[in-house]
């Protein structure tokens, strides 16, 4: 188990981070539909004044956890307690940033992907993909080098070439090339924004019963089936989740476009990895197949990119994570944590001196991760009762709309780990979510992204 800092206690009394402890959870909670009386069984610990900003990021990433604990003991008719420890939660909303590769440090951020002064403000462009770094050169009218290496020497004209146009017309551009950069927006400029508008008329999440199908029953001692087709932290973080609550996670990328070696390694952890090709009938059909099996489907895609797959059967839950929402006018448009942090006036408020800023962490991705673990085992609990196939749906600029509308030093060490495996001996985040008869750690290291057979367990 997570060692706890100091003694855990089940007040709600202010830990200087905005809110009272509990009335994130119970906010939360109750956006999940959860029973309120199970608020008591969650109690919180360690260290205060992390992940320190002036939104409230702890409270946020606090509460997604304990939401995820509480949906996990709920469903295991455990009676708990939940116990929410700052100190390991703060590790994990910032296990990307952690994680040590044989003793290497990550690379989180390319050269391209940061903020660049427009003519009339602010952008931040998101390249560590390459085809999304070639896209954005393309838009620019530079010429993409085959070499990221190279990136480095073209700091200076993708600066120049911004510099000469206005933000929102470097978005417009991008994005038309199939690139991500967003104009920086104050939170009233997002407010007026019709996916602003869009975001801030929505509830926070939304769990659907889609049919009459019967409650499926699963054989005893066999592990709940997660087919993961999630990218990059929000999805992965949930179904890494779910993976250590027993699950088994089978992770599907296609063959020529894997996850970046060290978003893999710190998000696969617990999990399995296949690599099949959508537009091939074959892996089609063996995707088809494995759904055929699964209890859950987790879908990262940008809204709609799926649909023509027709991925889908009676008595699934499916979870749908997207960046801006599936609706609006972006709501076809891919996203990241940085780029909706940009968007929804976040990062003007964490700036200072005339400059954008950023959370601690990438907390839109983290907390969102959290709550969508925890909307599955609840969609899962209500389907055992009543049937149904159900869908969950999430979005990273929800979670923001909540963080800003919803919501008002420490050593790291000690919530790591190191892990012994198939890519090298890994430093990286312990599991957040800790509840009395529940797992203390993943069953398996991540392994070589790809390497498995696509079948189940």
């Amino acid at each position: 188990m997570v060692p706890m800092d100091t003694d855990m206690r089940t007040d709600t009394g202010d830990r200087g981070t905005g809110t009272q402890t509990g009335t994130g959870t119970a906010l939360l909670w109750s956006a999940l539909g959860g029973d309120p009386a199970l608020l008591g069984r969650v109690v919180y610990g360690g260290p205060s004044g992390l992940l320190g900003a002036r939104l409230p990021a702890m409270d946020l990433a606090r509460a997604a956890v304990a939401v995820a604990g509480l949906a996990a003991v709920e469903r295991a008719g455990l009676p708990g307690p939940v116990r929410v420890d700052d100190g390991a939660v703060a590790t994990a909303f910032t296990s990307e940033r952690r994680l040590r590769v044989d003793g290497r440090a990550p690379e989180v951020f390319a050269p391209l992907s940061r903020f660049w002064r427009a003519s009339d403000g602010w952008v931040r462009t998101h390249a560590n993909y390459p085809h999304h770094r070639v896209a954005l050169l393309t838009a620019l009218g530079l010429k993409a080098d085959a070499d990221p290496a190279a990136d480095a020497g073209l700091v200076a004209a993708v600066e120049a070439a911004i510099g000469a146009r206005t933000a929102v017309d470097i978005e417009t551009a991008v994005y038309g090339a199939g690139g991500l950069a967003v104009a920086l927006r104050t939170p009233d400029e997002w407010a007026a924004h019709p996916q602003g508008r869009e975001v801030a008329a929505r509830p926070l999440l939304t769990m659907e019963r889609l049919d009459e199908a019967a409650p499926r029953r699963r054989p005893d001692g066999r592990p709940l089936r997660v087919l993961d087709l999630t990218r990059v932290i929000a999805g992965p973080v949930a179904t890494r989740t779910l993976a250590l609550l027993g699950a088994d996670v089978l992770r599907i990328d296609p063959p020529g476009n894997p996850e970046l070696p060290d978003q893999h390694a710190d998000m696969a952890v617990g999990k399995r990895t296949a690599a099949l090709d959508l537009e091939r009938p074959s892996d089609r059909r063996t995707v088809q197949e494995l759904l055929e099996a699964a209890d859950v489907l987790v879908t990262g895609y940008r809204p709609g990119a799926l649909d023509r797959f027709g991925l889908t059967r009676p008595g699934l839950v499916v979870s749908r994570l997207s960046a801006w929402g599936d609706y609006g006018p972006w709501g076809e448009r891919r996203g990241f944590d940085s780029l909706v942090q940009v968007a929804t006036g976040i990062a003007t408020l964490e700036g200072s001196d005339g400059r954008p800023g950023a959370l601690p962490a990438q907390a839109l991705d983290h907390g969102t991760g959290y709550l969508l673990a925890a909307a599955v085992l609840r969609a899962l609990t209500e389907q055992d009762r009543d049937g149904g196939t159900r869908l969950v749906r999430l979005a990273l600029a929800q979670t923001g709309h909540f963080l800003t509308h919803g919501l008002a030093r420490y050593e790291p060490g000690r919530h790591l780990q190191e892990t012994d495996g198939p890519l090298g001996r890994l430093l990286h985040a312990r599991p957040p979510v800790v509840y009395d008869g529940g797992p203390a750690d993943w069953s398996r290291p991540p392994g070589v992204a790809g390497a498995d057979a696509p079948v189940w367990l």
